[in-house]
């Protein structure tokens, strides 16, 4: 009887605890797309809504990101060689070992982005938005060397944003 009333009042007291501290399990979110190691080489993806997806270790040579919501994406060795990503927003997104050579990164946003050993070798950089993301030293250098513009939405300045003297 003490057992039986011992597991009531256990049963009771979760019960109540996911009430008042409103836990409930996580949930993916069902948008989310896995494009982890495909290739989407000259695909268009411009105005699409992929926060959240996983391009790791994806091609996407001359790939079309134009505008797209690439917000808190995972981008693990991803190569963008020659992508459109004018205006795309990659806030929070986690794109180390990933390659931007080449892309059109016009007006972009990358702020709490983590960039680290990846490369954007030729890469156009007008208006791109670099706040608070993490970028090796030696990239930012290269990029200091041609960064202009202001980002017509965060309206701040690329050079500012990199940190360039």
């Amino acid at each position: 009887m003490v057992n039986k009333r011992i597991w009531i009042f256990v049963l009771i007291l979760t019960v109540v605890s996911f009430w008042v501290m409103n836990i409930y399990p996580t949930q993916a979110n069902e948008n989310t797309v896995n494009y982890t190691l495909t290739d989407l080489n000259n695909r268009d993806f411009s105005y699409k809504d992929l926060h959240g997806a996983s391009f790791a270790g994806a091609t996407m040579w001359n790939a079309h990101f134009e505008g797209a919501n690439l917000q808190a994406t995972i981008l693990t060795k991803a190569d963008f060689l020659r992508a459109n990503l004018k205006a795309a927003d990659f806030t929070g997104t986690f794109a180390d070992r990933v390659s931007f050579d080449e892309t059109d990164l016009t007006n972009a946003i990358f702020t709490d982005a983590m960039l680290m050993s990846s490369t954007f070798r030729d890469a156009t950089v007008t208006g791109a938005d670099f706040s608070e993301a993490m970028v090796d030293r030696y990239q930012i250098k290269l990029m200091c060397e041609k960064a202009s513009g202001k980002n017509p939405i965060t309206g701040v300045e690329t050079r500012k944003s990199l940190g360039c003297s």
